[in-house]
């Protein structure tokens, strides 16, 4: 499956973004979805994932309770509304797929088969 994310921008501490992930193909719900993200210097870390139903859903510790990832099998979209944005959580964020979903949600970047081009946000302080 081919994914662009997009939303990405410039937003002050405190502030709200979200950012979309579209994919291409017939086959979007058959993918769970993650969203990560990569800060300049650091390794690409998990952020949040969702089934392909988008009945469960798991989260960083660090997003917990500031972001909601959900999806809508309709439109093949899976979004990231990011609430309370601090500082730290600028970089680059990438939405991926994991076709094997028989195995749970998985948080590292190596079980995700397909990548999207990721989208800058960036939070001042």
């Amino acid at each position: 499956v081919q994914l662009q994310a997009f939303g990405g921008g410039l937003v002050q501490a405190g502030g709200s973004l979200r950012l979309s992930c579209a994919a291409s193909g017939r086959t979007f719900s058959s993918y769970n979805m993650g969203w990560f993200r990569q800060s300049p210097g650091k390794e690409r870390e998990f952020v949040a994932a969702i089934t392909r139903s988008g009945g469960s859903t798991y989260y960083a510790d660090s997003v917990k309770g500031r972001f909601t990832i959900s999806r809508d099998n309709s439109k093949n979209t899976v979004y990231l509304q990011m609430n309370s944005l601090k500082f730290e959580d600028t970089a680059v964020y990438y939405c991926a797929a994991d076709i094997r979903t028989k195995m749970g949600l998985r948080t590292l970047p190596g079980y995700y088969n397909d990548w999207g081009r990721g989208t800058l946000v960036t939070v001042s302080s």
